[in-house]
């Protein structure tokens, strides 16, 4: 029998094995668990572990402390925007994070017990099924920073409520509520804060005591589509969205967030 991997100690991440159950939880609580380049590329790690590792069958992605993942950190955002040759880098491990978590054939069940925004929705959204706290908030904001949604989001939002909802969110940036987003197909489940574990846990459990082979084949299958649509967008989306990384727009989103006021965009 060969010997099982001890599991990654990475500086954002925390990863425990529950039995047959790894959980994977974002670790940046006192950031919301905002993505900057560290966790940016911890994340990608720890997925590529939880592919192949052999002592799991399902597992769980959430986050530390109030938030699943508040998106992209606002330092790291506006070091990119003023060197961004930087985010080159960046989108090949975004383009990393999507394909194995599309790639993963056990199940991903995200336990999403505060906001997810921006790439933390993505994030969220590319799981096989979500419960998430009342109170939380889900939405792709890039464009109110004056970016293209070009790390996922044009891949999974459609295929979970329909290319009409999906453009109406994600041209806006909107934030739903959970409630709205479970009402709407966008999330599975949306329970009270003190029910989640609980849900979650429960729900695990019964994969867990599951036909493993034939749950893991039934996922890779209804993936298939997921996977040919993120093949056909994800350079394109990437390729966009570095565009807009170097636009004067987003350097206007990022100052009126700092400033708290609403952007003036002028197109360029």
């Amino acid at each position: 029998m060969s010997e099982i991997p001890p599991l990654p100690n990475l500086a954002t991440i925390a990863m425990t094995c529950e039995g047959r159950l790894l959980r994977i939880t974002l670790n940046r609580p006192d950031a919301m668990n905002a993505v900057n380049l560290q966790l940016h590329d911890d994340l990608a790690e720890a997925l590529w572990f939880a592919q192949n590792d052999a002592a799991s069958d399902v597992i769980v992605l959430t986050g530390a402390g109030r938030a699943f993942s508040a998106g992209g950190d606002l330092d790291h955002i506006e070091h990119n925007a003023r060197n961004p040759h930087l985010f080159d880098h960046e989108a090949r491990v975004a383009k990393r994070i999507v394909s194995t978590l599309l790639d993963i054939d056990k199940p991903v069940v995200c336990r999403m017990n505060g906001h997810a925004v921006g790439l933390g929705a993505t994030l969220a959204l590319l799981c096989d099924v979500i419960f998430a706290a009342e109170g939380a908030k889900i939405g792709d904001p890039h464009v109110a920073l004056g970016l293209v949604a070009g790390d996922g989001g044009a891949v999974i939002w459609a295929q979970r409520i329909g290319l009409t909802r999906a453009k109406e969110y994600l041209l806006t940036g909107e934030l739903l509520t959970a409630s709205k987003a479970a009402e709407i197909g966008l999330i599975n489940h949306c329970v009270p804060v003190e029910e989640l574990d609980a849900r979650v846990d429960a729900f695990c459990a019964r994969l867990l005591a599951g036909a493993t082979i034939a749950i893991r084949a039934t996922k890779v299958l209804t993936n298939l589509e997921l996977k040919r649509l993120a093949t056909a967008l994800m350079d394109a989306g990437i390729a966009y969205e570095s565009v807009s990384v170097r636009s004067a727009d987003h350097l206007e989103g990022i100052a009126a967030l700092r400033e708290k006021r609403s952007p003036r965009f002028n197109g360029i």
